[in-house]
């Protein structure tokens, strides 16, 4: 009913940036938050960042001042720009979303994308 899909991924050196993007497609009245999450191997998933659909961000206390999360909120997407990339950001990256999918209802359904790898080699 809703897909999320999930891009920008992939392997950088330490110190360097990625944009990862996430666009919502499917039955969508409306979108209250979205949010990235991260998960490393042996490890629980963990949020990164969300934003409302007002435009309140929140992020884990961590990555403050690196990461950055902004919304198209036109084009159903998120994105999350990740600066002085270091090897322990390396995870698998998924996108969060609460989507509206009937119309004169204030139900929200949550989905999420696939995921997509962040590599920072040392």
């Amino acid at each position: 009913q809703v897909q999320l899909v999930e891009s920008g991924g992939g392997l950088v050196q330490t110190g360097g940036s990625l944009r990862l993007s996430c666009t919502a497609s499917g039955t969508i009245f409306s979108i209250n938050t979205m949010a990235w999450y991260r998960q490393a191997p042996g490890k629980q998933r963990e949020l990164v960042a969300s934003i409302t659909s007002g435009g309140t961000t929140n992020y884990a206390d961590s990555l403050k001042g690196r990461f950055t999360i902004s919304r198209a909120s036109a084009k159903n997407t998120a994105y999350l720009q990740m600066n002085s990339l270091k090897p322990e950001d390396t995870a698998v990256y998924l996108c969060y979303s609460s989507v509206q999918t009937t119309l004169g209802t204030r139900q929200f359904n949550v989905y999420w994308g696939q995921g997509t790898q962040v590599t920072v080699s040392s």
